[in-house]
């Protein structure tokens, strides 16, 4: 009698701790998701490269902030136009500030690279949600537009950011989409994180990439490094079942998540697509 007391009074500790830790991922996964470092609207920049700051209103009370940083000494003539635009579609952490260290990737190739913050993350503000986070891509490519044509410009997303730019894609013409160490989608991912929970009905910011990607009809290359276990490898490489013959699922041998940037494969293979 007093052992079957004492598994039951286990049971109800179980239950307890797994209602506990449901209720808590429920109603704190947009602070799990999202991780931004929001800055005053007159903050100055201080970059490296040549950049320009545009703010576009998106409604009465929220703003879109972009960086467009610019190829080095197009604006005095010393340099030819760009040959296009990659459009940047950064991780969940920081804010721009912590990815214009990128820039020079596709600077140095001639390309202008315009990166927008999130809602919440540096100067961007407004709510943030998955569909908050693709309206303000739409309107990075209308602003794009206005400058390049379709078929010179690149939309590139990193973490994060990489369901954000399969959407776009999806959705608007383009010249390539490059995705870097992007997820099946964002309730693949957190069944890896919570393996015990009915993830596909609690999360509510999904991102299917998966579905995203058979509706992009240009070129497509993944970049994803084979030590990743912020997204595992193996979670991008079921998005190898969508892709069209021309395109490319690149592994990093010995990258990480936050390190592919280090390795000379990877900008040897970012290079190619910019050339």
């Amino acid at each position: 009698m007093q052992k079957k007391r004492n598994w039951s009074r286990w049971i109800k500790i179980v239950l307890l701790v797994y209602g506990s830790l449901g209720i808590a991922i429920y109603y704190l996964q947009d602070y799990i998701l999202f991780h931004p470092v929001s800055l005053s609207r007159d903050y100055n920049y201080n970059f490296k490269e040549p950049y320009k700051e545009v703010n576009i209103p998106y409604d009465s009370s929220s703003n879109i902030n972009i960086i467009q940083f610019t190829v080095a000494g197009h604006a005095q003539g010393a340099a030819p136009a760009p040959k296009g635009v990659v459009l940047y579609f950064h991780g969940n952490r920081d804010n721009i500030g912590w990815y214009e260290k990128f820039a020079v990737n596709f600077t140095k190739n001639g390309h202008e690279v315009w990166m927008i913050d999130y809602p919440g993350y540096g100067k961007s503000t407004g709510p943030v949600n998955e569909q908050r986070l693709y309206d303000y891509a739409g309107q990075l490519y209308k602003l794009a537009t206005a400058r390049f044509s379709p078929d010179s410009i690149t939309i590139y997303g990193k973490s994060l950011g990489t369901g954000v730019a399969a959407w776009l894609a999806s959705r608007k013409n383009c010249k390539q989409l490059v995705l870097e160490t992007p997820y099946y989608s964002m309730t693949s991912l957190a069944g890896y994180y919570f393996p015990i929970y009915p993830v596909g009905r609690m999360i509510h910011c999904k991102m299917p990439t998966y579905l995203y990607l058979q509706k992009v009809i240009v070129p497509v290359t993944i970049l994803h490094g084979s030590s990743d276990w912020t997204i595992p490898h193996r979670n991008a490489r079921r998005l190898t079942e969508f892709l069209k013959p021309g395109d490319a699922f690149i592994t990093i041998p010995g990258g990480s998540h936050n390190n592919l940037n280090d390795f000379p494969f990877f900008h040897e293979k970012l290079d190619s697509l910019l050339h």
